[in-house]
């Protein structure tokens, strides 16, 4: 058992958190909030922030590795990098390869919802093939496929998103994965405004990377964009300041309520490791400083954390950090149905925490309740 002391820890307030100066005892789940507990090993926070461990639904990959590489201690490594940004659960999301890529990734999701440290596996998100040829951004064209939920059916309880264009699976396709608890997300489409809408009010209510790979805001052709703003449809935003704008940040911020915007990195392999060649789905991606492309200069995944994500929202949208913390904690945990179990500091939760200071570099992280090194780099040789 332990007592974390001397931390502002980010609490929930009703329906918001705030910072809140006290406390936190837990061993594998929070055991109270107040007072440390006699007995047990105080850990000083030193006035570090305490958060909620952050939740990422949507990253290709880091630290060198993919969900695609095809052996499990790729992703055993991704799991143990992400602590390091914040992050202690996330859906390793796979790219539009061929089916039995797909297959063999879903497989390896599935057996590391096992692994035993890193960061928590909750499931997958499955990021095509079912998706627009004309807004098919990074993802390989040539194995794109029509809508076949038989495809997928026995991976149906490894898959906790799917992002696909609803204009090509059509809306049997999305009742049938909603059946299955699965959150349909709109994406990599060419909807119009309406198709978009109907989508959404058949259940599809998440959009993937808002703004990038599908339709945009026109006045007279609102498109994808303007649906999910002008609904109630949660968003992923890549506050990287490469694939979202600062300004376009700060509509997102003031169009959808703060329950409605979830943070992503959508990282790939070259997060963490720097500038140069790298790859991305079978295709060579160019990394200079925070912008990796395609051959074809298309805008490829990102090389953000989570914790630079985080910190450029609240910077461009004067985002509170207790509020800024909802959009990585709460708001994916409710998305995915699992805010009785984590996205909080809240009592009976997993012990899922992280130490960050004001400048949001990460200073510890806790997997239900274990201590996780955040500096992968010096503990590992990659």
């Amino acid at each position: 058992m332990k007592s974390l002391i001397n931390g502002r820890l980010i609490v929930p307030d009703g329906d918001a958190f705030k910072v809140w100066v006290g406390a936190l005892t837990f061993d594998e789940k929070i055991i109270s909030i107040g007072e440390p507990v006699d007995g047990a090993e105080l850990i000083d926070a030193a006035g570090a922030y305490v958060s909620p461990g952050f939740i990422n639904v949507h990253i290709h990959g880091a630290a060198g590795v993919d969900t695609m590489d095809d052996d499990i201690d790729a992703l055993k490594t991704l799991a143990d990098f992400l602590p390091s940004t914040g992050v202690t659960s996330f859906l390793p999301t796979t790219m539009t390869m061929p089916l039995e890529n797909i297959y063999r990734a879903l497989q390896r999701i599935r057996d590391g919802k096992n692994f035993s440290s890193g960061a928590r596996i909750l499931g997958a998100h499955l990021e095509g093939p079912f998706i627009s040829k004309k807004f098919k951004g990074a993802q390989a064209e040539e194995n794109i496929l029509p809508a076949d939920f038989d495809a997928i059916k026995d991976f149906a309880d490894v898959i906790k998103i799917i992002t696909v264009a609803p204009e090509e699976v059509g809306l049997e396709f999305i009742a049938r994965c909603l059946e299955k608890n699965i959150v349909v997300s709109i994406g990599h489409s060419a909807a119009t405004y309406e198709v978009a809408l109907a989508a959404i009010a058949h259940g599809a209510n998440h959009i993937t990377h808002l703004f990038n790979a599908q339709t945009g805001l026109h006045h007279r052709r609102p498109g994808v964009v303007g649906a999910a703003l002008d609904s109630s449809a949660t968003v992923e935003l890549i506050a990287d300041n490469v694939h979202v704008h600062p300004a376009a940040q700060r509509f997102v911020a003031k169009a959808k309520l703060r329950n409605e915007i979830i943070l992503i990195t959508d990282s790939f392999r070259a997060c963490g490791i720097g500038e140069g060649l790298s790859e991305l789905g079978g295709q060579k991606v160019f990394v200079k400083g925070n912008l990796a492309t395609l051959e074809d200069g298309t805008i490829a995944g990102s090389v953000a954390t989570m914790n630079d994500v985080l910190k450029n929202f609240c910077a461009n949208t004067g985002f509170d950090v207790a509020a800024g913390v909802e959009l990585v904690t709460k708001n994916p945990a409710v998305k995915l149905g699992l805010f009785d179990r984590l996205g909080s500091l809240e009592v009976g939760k997993a012990a899922d925490i992280v130490l960050f200071d004001d400048t949001f570099n990460i200073k510890k992280t806790f997997v239900s309740g274990q201590a996780v090194c955040p500096l992968f780099f010096q503990s590992k040789d990659l």
